[in-house]
């Protein structure tokens, strides 16, 4: 497939030697096959830095590392974790891996113009998947814990989707011709990732347009089916900004 670029690390989901095949096989057979798509395209503007925010350090080691263990770790099992980056950048991600002795098994896609598009490049490296969920994710999301990702699969399994997001802590005010008036924050919340998605389901919703309204998946998902919200988690945030790598150094000093 044009654009891709494969690392071809020891899978982490083989048999274990201890266990019997045919248990092994029959967990198999019942389980649902899962996969992580991470979307990483920043270029680091707002952060004012010298290279991609994906490739900061944080704590020795790259943010974009990070977040792919944490899908590569979950105790569920992910068969595959697709990592999208601009073609210019792979030679990047590279030497980092090769620096880190990365032994994580992922895939590395070219991304597009939108983070739209990235996606459904991603998505295309899964297109040999006849069924399964998938999780979407920002790769500068590299703190977001192991119940979120859990819960994610979980409901996008039982409901077709599944979005983490969490109650707003601040007032918010919404703009008008008038002046500005309160909103009540106990109806709003703020949507992080991963958002999880059947994975035919996400296919038929990437077969559309483009739209300038598409600004996660869910958004490009929600005239197909409807979203199921869960508990997302504070710690979970996006690297952005100089605060928020402070905050998240700060969060993996407290956890670790």
């Amino acid at each position: 497939m044009t654009g891709v670029f494969y690392f071809r690390y020891p899978t982490s989901s083989m048999p274990d030697d201890n266990q019997d095949p045919k248990t092994q096989s029959n967990q198999d057979l019942r389980e649902t096959p899962r996969f992580a798509i991470l979307v990483a395209g920043g270029s680091g503007t707002r952060m004012g830095a010298a290279k991609p925010k994906q490739f900061l350090d944080l704590l020795g080691e790259p943010v974009l590392l990070h977040t792919l263990r944490r899908f590569s770790e979950t105790p569920l099992r992910v068969q595959q974790c697709v990592v999208v980056l601009p073609a210019e950048q792979f030679s990047t991600w590279h030497q980092l891996c090769a620096e880190h002795r990365v032994q994580l098994p992922h895939a590395v896609v070219a991304g597009g113009a939108t983070r739209w598009a990235s996606v459904r490049n991603g998505l295309a490296y899964l297109a040999d998947q006849s069924s399964g969920t998938v999780a979407v994710h920002d790769g500068v999301r590299p703190l977001v814990p192991a119940s979120v990702i859990e819960e994610c699969f979980a409901t996008a399994e039982a409901h077709g989707t599944a979005v983490a997001a969490v109650v707003p802590k601040d007032s918010v005010r919404n703009l008008s011709q008038q002046g500005s008036y309160a909103l009540d924050r106990a109806r709003l919340r703020l949507v992080q990732t991963p958002q999880c998605f059947e994975l035919e389901l996400l296919r038929r919703a990437y077969q559309l347009p483009e739209l300038p309204t598409f600004t996660d998946d869910a958004s490009v998902v929600e005239d197909l089916h409807p979203i199921q919200l869960v508990s997302g988690d504070y710690r979970n945030l996006k690297i952005t900004t100089p605060e928020d790598l402070l905050l998240a150094e700060a969060i993996l000093r407290s956890t670790t």
